[in-house]
């Protein structure tokens, strides 16, 4: 039996998104033959992944959507993506908070499954721009301390503008776990939110470590605003979809890149 045949429908949408965008597309024959499941499942999963926006069926299979750099998908949108992958992340970068530390959560969907894998960690003041991590935190059993900034909120559910760039401008915290919309050697970390741009940049002033959170599918991606170069960032944890040619240019160009769920999670 094919090892695929018993994953659950969101993993295996995630296969087959995985295969379209590193490939440039997929045939409905190969992908069934990959997965080891029926023309009519694959072609289910196809018919749910174009309504999302995130592949364009094609007659015989799909191919990758090009966004433009202005696009800015929503939080559910978002959080149907890369599941498996960003509670690896989200596993391991919690385990680089220190019980009592002062540190900030930005808006995001990986950011959101740090927040949940935080709730046992104790004594922790933690500032965010995002209703939902706030959400979380509030009431957990270990009683973190939790500052909402204030500010518009984003189709991706941060709250962003001047209110929320004053708050954060007076504050200083241990370390800052940031999500990013894309991440490349030529733009460094960008946004397709100009407001949310300027709001990371403050967010980034107030931390004395930067931790970026970043599924393998943000590596190359590009936004229409960058807010910060590759040399601001302190730890980038992704996960082992990461291409073996990618991981060393980042290996060369950071302090410290964490494969979450890699052999050895170096």
């Amino acid at each position: 039996m094919n090892d695929h045949q018993n994953l659950l429908a969101e993993q295996r949408r995630a296969l087959i998104l995985d295969e379209v965008r590193r490939h440039g597309g997929a045939r409905v024959g190969d992908l069934t033959r990959k997965l080891g499941v029926s023309d009519m499942t694959v072609r289910r999963d196809l018919d749910s992944l174009a309504r999302q926006g995130v592949l364009a069926k094609v007659h015989g299979g799909a191919v990758p959507v090009v966004e433009p750099s202005t696009h800015e998908p929503g939080f559910e949108a978002k959080s149907a993506l890369e599941q498996a992958a960003k509670e690896e992340i989200a596993r391991v970068a919690a385990a680089l908070v220190a019980p009592g530390s002062a540190i900030a959560l930005s808006g995001g969907t990986t950011t959101y499954a740090v927040a949940r894998q935080l709730l046992r960690v104790p004594e922790l003041t933690v500032v965010t721009n995002s209703v939902r991590v706030a959400d979380v935190l509030h009431g957990g059993e270990a009683g973190a301390t939790v500052l909402l900034t204030g500010g518009v909120r984003t189709p991706s559910d941060a709250l962003v503008g001047p209110v929320a760039d004053q708050a954060i401008r007076t504050l200083h915290f241990d370390l800052l776990l940031l999500g990013v919309h894309g991440i490349s050697e030529e733009a460094g970390l960008s946004t397709p939110n100009l407001a949310e741009a300027e709001t990371n940049r403050q967010l980034l002033r107030s931390a004395r470590q930067v931790v970026v959170v970043a599924d393998h599918t943000k590596w190359g991606t590009v936004g229409l605003s960058s807010f910060a170069p590759l040399s601001a960032v302190d730890v980038l944890v992704t996960d082992a979809g990461l291409a073996p040619r990618d991981r060393e240019r980042i290996e060369g160009l950071l302090p410290r890149l964490i494969v979450a769920g890699g052999a050895g999670e170096d």
